[in-house]
């Protein structure tokens, strides 16, 4: 991910919900989940930081109230209790990601212009992007770095 940090120092940190339509609401103000879900009959609230793949998804309580800094989905009712299977997980960052990115409150340095895409392979680093300002991998010498991908998992 990018590093991100507010455009303006008198920002005020919004509890920001994604809606199912994929648009952002903010709240700078406490807000309970009760009053948000009766414009949302039909949807449940989940914290973002508490999903988690193949576990169920639960709703933040009626009283509860959606703090500020915090990310929170609005999420069709067929869904509660429903394991998130990877895909669904990565369905919702795409549609955070684009409602953030169009809500212009954040500058991200992963925006689009701002990132360099670069190719793993077993032999060499590539960059499509290389030159003055090109801010990819640059080489020096006659070769590139080896690298290769050592990727794991970590039993809980």
């Amino acid at each position: 991910m990018g590093i991100c940090s507010s455009t303006g120092s008198t920002q005020v940190a919004t509890a920001k919900l994604i809606l199912p339509d994929g648009k952002l609401q903010e709240y700078s103000y406490p807000v309970r989940a009760s009053y948000v879900l009766q414009k949302l009959p039909t949807c449940f609230i989940c914290n973002a930081d508490e999903m988690e793949f193949d576990d169920v998804v639960s709703a933040v309580h009626d009283d509860d109230e959606l703090h500020p800094g915090q990310l929170y989905f609005a999420l069709p009712m067929s869904w509660l209790k429903h394991p998130l299977q990877a895909e669904e997980m990565a369905a919702l960052a795409v549609k955070a990601s684009s409602a953030l990115m169009k809500s212009g409150g954040e500058k991200c340095a992963y925006r689009k212009n701002s990132v360099s895409p670069v190719t793993f392979s077993g032999e060499e680093v590539k960059s499509s992007r290389r030159g003055a300002g090109g801010g990819g991998v640059r080489r020096s010498g006659s070769g590139g770095r080896k690298l290769s991908a050592m990727l794991s998992a970590i039993p809980e």
